[in-house]
Formats: structure tokens, C-alpha cells, sequence
């Protein structure tokens, strides 16, 4: 009697702890995309600035960024973004919460995306240019203007600037990228502004040690490599698949292999990078050099790490992704498929052709679009064969042979890397670390979904035989 008790109990507990489980992933997944979504898109929203007054009359401004607390229950402390590195030598500023006597949003207070020395937070005073000499909104407009024009059409002008604490800088037009003052600004001026700063984190390069700027170059080759890798995968996991299920005899040799390619889908990556510069670089790499280009040595040109021998590396890493995935599509397909093609007289190859292989293709399609999107998130191979920390040129241009193979590239995930951990100001760069990995993440989840849908579509167009 027990016994059975104890059974029922069970029988019921089980579906709640399934559905337990599978409600904590879905939490887990969502709040990890919430976070990411937040505060990398968040970035790109123009943050008010505060105009500060302290106990000692000191005054500055900046975008508060977070709060935390003293120790010895001492109060709070809240930190700013200051900028004007080429006014005082520092960007971020910590300030008492209880030393703050006002604060203020005034709409004159403007922010200037500079090069070289980053950020200035204050007040324009004046624009001087070969035009006259402008002050107040008439300076203003006339910035707006001027940055609005290409870099090329711009005048030779000045702006003078002045800090929230009353110095003076002098700063010359052709060092501003864009200008904003996100306090006087509407909801709807706003909306438009995170618009165009998205556009240009996708669309421009990065500046400022990867502290700013966008990631297109990190983009590019990201999705170039995944397509060379996709290329260069694809014949050799279909085809591998289908002599081990279709054409080995199936004895311990054939099991054998079987389980060493399910095992290699295990191996650490940083083990396929280690082979990559060992085979790919150096040894055929360095080949390549001595047989083509002994002309440019000791300079090596394919005996370096290069777009070619990371995608090659890739490849080999979802190699077995692939080959799995097919031979258990072509395992699913009934025999009676097989031997009704045979009794109709077609031959082994027109069997394997226009029948066994179109009904395995959305295996095969998920195989291959599961082996992009993990190929997508790699990165410590990468950092063997051919990942660059800046590269701005894209490997593909108009110059023969137009797609430069031995050229290094950027790759977003080594890009996330580097700026988390190599950036020269890491509390700058963790608004563009979310951002990136938000990209990232989108990446891959589109990756997927893509072969979910693609794979139901053919299976609709199969009548679910497969």
C-alpha cells in the first residue's frame, strides 16, 4: 500500500518538476537576453546631464552612472562621467551624495564625441570660422550645420568651449565627430538620436581602443567567416555522413569511428586552435610561402594567421556538428525507402541522389546551421589563426583578387574580449560590451530560428516524412 502511494506521489510530483524546470530555463534565457537588450541598446539612448554643485562650490557636470555605498554606513557615492580628459586628466569623477548641494539638467549643457581626447561635457561658447565669429544658438545651429556636412566639405573653424568649473578649451572642428545636448532634446529628438547611434555602432568602425566608435569591420568578418566556413564544411560532414551510413559496412571499425566523431564534438576548442597554427599557419601556410611567395620572406603572407586558415579551423571544429546531425536525418529515413527505389530499378546512386538525400535535407540543413551558429560564438581558436584586435579594412575590396584570404580580420567575439579585458578604460567600454554581446547573442538566435523554420518548411514540403 505504501509502495503504491509512494508511486502516485511520484506520478504527480514528476510533471510539476519537469514544468518547473523548464519555467526556471525560460526565466534564465529571458532575463539574460533582458539584461543584454537593456543595457546594450540602453547605451545608445542620450542620458541626461547633470550639472553639479558641491559643499566645497565646486561645480561640475556629467551623466551619473550608478550609486554605491561607503563603507561604515558612511553614506553613498555616486559616480560620473566627466569627460574633458585634456582639461584636468580624468574622465570619471566619484562624488559623496552628501556633498552635493544642487543638481541641475540645463539644456545648455552639450556633449562633443571627440578624437583624440574622447568626450567634453560643458558649454559651447563661441564658433569661429573664416565666416565670422557666432555665439549663443547662432554657434550652435551653425555646429549642427557644419557637422551635418562630410568631413571633407566642412570649414576650417574653432569652437570655443567652457567647462561646467570655467576653463576655457579651445577645439578645432575637424576633431568633433557629433554633438549633442540630449537635456534640451524631445522625446521624439531622443528617439531619433538612439536611432542614428545604433546605426553608427553597426555601420562605423572602432576608435578610441575599441572604447568606441562601432563594430562593422567586427561584423563583416564575423559573417564572412561563418560563410567560408559553411563552404568549406558542408561537402565533407554531408559526405562523411553518408558513407558511414550508407555505404560502410557496419561493423566495430565503423563504430569505432562513429564514436571518435561524436567524441571530437567535445574536444575544448582551444585544442582545434593549437592544430589550426601547427598545420594550417605553419605548416601548409609556411608551404605556401616558400613555393609562391619566396619573394616577400622572411614577411610571411600565408604563413600568418589569415581569414582562410581560421575558417579552415571552424570547419574542422563543426565538422562532426555536421556529420551527426546528417547520418541521424539519413538513419530516421525508413529502409522501405531505400529497397522500393532499388525494385523500381534505380540505381545505388540515384537511390542515394533523389531519394535519401532530399528527405535528409532538413537534417542537414540544422547540422549545418547549428555548426554557424556555434562557429559564430568561438573565439579562443581564433585568437591562433587569424583574429585581429583592429583590422579596418574588410578582406573584401575591389582590388584583385577582390576577397583577401591571408588577410586578419575582427570577429565580434574576440572583439567582446579584447574590449572587456585589454580596453585602456573598462568602465567606458561596458556600455559597447553589452551592446556587442547583444549583437552576438541576436546573431546566433537568428541562426536558429532560421533553421527551425527552414527545417519545418521542408518537412511541410515532405508531408513530415522526415
Amino acid at each position: 500500500m505504501r509502495t503504491t502511494l509512494r508511486r502516485s506521489t511520484l506520478d504527480h510530483l514528476w510533471p510539476w518538476l519537469c514544468a518547473a524546470s523548464l519555467a526556471l530555463s525560460l526565466l534564465l534565457l529571458i532575463m539574460l537576453v533582458g539584461l543584454l537588450a537593456t543595457r546594450g541598446l540602453g547605451h545608445f539612448w542620450p542620458a541626461p546631464l547633470q550639472e553639479v554643485t558641491l559643499r566645497s562650490g565646486e561645480t561640475l557636470a556629467g551623466q551619473p552612472i550608478r550609486e554605491t555605498a561607503l563603507p561604515a554606513q558612511q553614506g553613498q557615492e555616486r559616480l560620473y562621467f566627466t569627460g574633458n580628459q585634456d582639461s584636468d586628466g580624468q574622465r570619471w569623477r566619484w562624488v559623496a551624495v552628501d556633498d552635493i548641494v544642487s543638481t541641475r539638467t540645463p539644456d545648455d549643457v552639450i556633449r562633443l564625441e571627440r578624437t583624440p581626447w574622447g568626450d567634453f561635457i560643458g558649454r559651447l561658447v563661441a564658433f569661429e570660422s573664416a565666416n565670422g565669429h557666432l555665439e549663443g544658438e547662432a554657434a550652435w545651429k551653425e555646429l549642427q550645420a557644419q557637422l551635418a556636412l562630410p568631413p571633407s566639405a566642412r570649414s576650417l573653424a574653432t569652437l570655443t568651449l567652457e567647462t561646467a568649473s570655467g576653463a576655457s578649451l579651445m577645439q578645432p572642428l575637424s576633431g568633433v565627430l557629433h554633438a549633442q545636448a540630449p537635456n534640451a532634446l524631445s522625446l521624439w529628438e531622443k528617439l531619433n538620436a538612439w536611432q542614428n547611434g545604433l546605426w553608427r555602432f553597426l555601420s562605423e568602425g572602432p576608435r578610441a581602443a575599441n572604447t568606441g566608435g562601432g563594430v562593422w569591420p567586427a561584423i563583416f568578418g564575423t559573417v564572412l567567416m561563418v560563410i567560408l566556413m559553411s563552404v568549406i564544411v558542408t561537402p565533407f560532414g554531408v559526405l562523411a555522413a553518408i558513407y558511414l551510413n550508407e555505404i560502410a559496412h557496419q561493423g566495430r571499425l565503423t563504430r569505432l569511428v562513429r564514436i571518435g566523431v561524436r567524441n571530437l564534438a567535445g574536444v575544448p576548442s582551444i585544442v582545434y586552435g593549437v592544430f589550426g597554427l601547427g598545420v594550417f599557419v605553419y605548416g601548409i601556410g609556411g608551404s605556401l610561402d616558400e613555393w609562391f611567395f619566396s619573394d616577400t620572406l622572411p614577411s610571411p603572407t600565408f604563413g600568418t594567421g589569415g581569414l582562410l586558415w581560421a575558417s579552415l579551423t571552424l570547419a574542422l571544429l563543426t565538422l562532426p556538428v555536421v556529420i551527426v546531425a546528417t547520418e541521424e536525418g539519413l538513419a530516421r529515413i525508413p529502409d522501405a525507402q531505400r529497397e522500393g527505389a532499388m525494385a523500381l530499378g534505380a540505381t545505388r546512386l540515384e537511390m542515394l541522389t533523389r531519394i535519401v538525400l532530399p528527405m535528409a535535407t532538413p537534417a542537414m540543413l540544422t547540422g549545418v546551421i547549428l555548426a554557424v551558429a556555434r562557429a559564430a560564438g568561438e573565439v579562443a581558436p581564433l585568437m591562433l589563426v587569424g583574429v585581429a584586435k583592429l583590422a579596418p579594412q574588410v578582406p573584401l575590396d575591389g582590388d584583385f583578387p577582390y576577397l583577401h584570404l591571408e588577410r586578419k580580420f575582427m570577429h565580434l567575439g574576440y572583439h567582446l574580449f579584447d574590449t572587456a579585458f585589454h580596453g585602456e578604460d573598462v568602465q567606458a567600454a561596458i556600455p559597447l560590451i553589452y551592446a556587442t554581446a547583444a549583437l552576438l547573442v541576436a546573431i546566433v538566435l537568428v541562426l536558429n530560428i532560421t533553421a527551425i523554420f527552414l527545417r519545418h518548411h521542408l518537412r511541410r514540403q515532405r508531408g513530415g516524412e522526415c
